[in-house]
């Protein structure tokens, strides 16, 4: 009984290299263009989990999260509960998504992000679009409006009484930069601003302002939409309004 046991145990695994290795193949030889969202996340934890059939997971983890983005977003502590899927099977998911962040990070640094706006919403798309709650993030740029850093300030429910205008003037200072550009995400995928949104950027505009710092753009990211101050016109008027308030006084 132990023998058969073994041999079967032996067939299993035989079975499940020969699937992971048909999934190798089937990518090297055509990337990911057939593949179903979860044969890329199967694919994924295969990286750190030898020996074991991850189709399962792979589809428990997409029905969980809904999304292949979803996925990759998810919380470690969340992403360990689905069956299957513990701390060290987190490997794979979380390297590529490491990996892809600092890829298209990299795309834009030193770079103009206005001449290079591709880059950059590609960018904001993939670290911002699926995240569940809404992030800040700052876009340093020096004096020929090239990009120094970009750095994720604040998360949660953006309002003018949890965005402090003195932590995006000091990071600013410390990057040593000239002018800015914000962005954030809309979870909902609407990416229309709010009141909110109007009253923070324009806080945060004059504050900058009264440093000597530029505010090019506030850019809300929504489900494979987005919403520009600039483009809309927004940038300028509150520029105006500033100018208009310093010459009043």
């Amino acid at each position: 009984m132990k023998r058969n046991r073994a041999e079967s145990m032996d067939n299993l695994a035989s079975m499940v290299e020969g699937h992971r290795e048909r999934l190798r193949e089937k990518f090297l030889r055509s990337g990911l263009s057939g593949f179903h969202d979860y044969e890329v996340i199967e694919l994924l934890l295969t990286l750190a989990t030898p020996r074991r059939d991850c189709k399962g997971p792979a589809k428990a983890a997409l029905q969980h999260f809904k999304t292949l983005q979803g996925v990759l977003e998810a919380h470690p502590a969340e992403l360990s509960a689905i069956p299957g899927i513990g701390p060290k099977n987190l490997f794979g998911i979380k390297l590529i998504k490491a990996v892809a962040d600092r890829y298209l990070l990299k795309a834009i640094i030193h770079k103009d992000p206005i001449s290079n706006s591709r880059s950059l919403f590609e960018y904001l798309y993939h670290t911002l679009r699926d995240k569940s709650r809404e992030s800040f993030k700052v876009f340093f740029l020096d004096a020929k409006n090239r990009v120094i850093a970009a750095e994720t300030l604040f998360e949660g429910t953006l309002t003018a009484s949890q965005v402090y205008p003195r932590e995006v003037v000091a990071s600013a200072l410390n990057q040593r930069a000239a002018a800015l550009i914000f962005a954030h995400n809309h979870p909902s995928g609407d990416p229309a601003p709010s009141t909110e949104d109007f009253a923070v950027t324009r806080q945060l505009m004059f504050a900058c302002r009264v440093m000597g710092i530029a505010v090019h753009d506030h850019i809300i990211i929504g489900d494979n939409r987005y919403f520009s101050f600039a483009d809309e016109g927004h940038i300028e008027k509150m520029r105006r309004e500033y100018e208009q308030q310093v010459c009043s006084r």
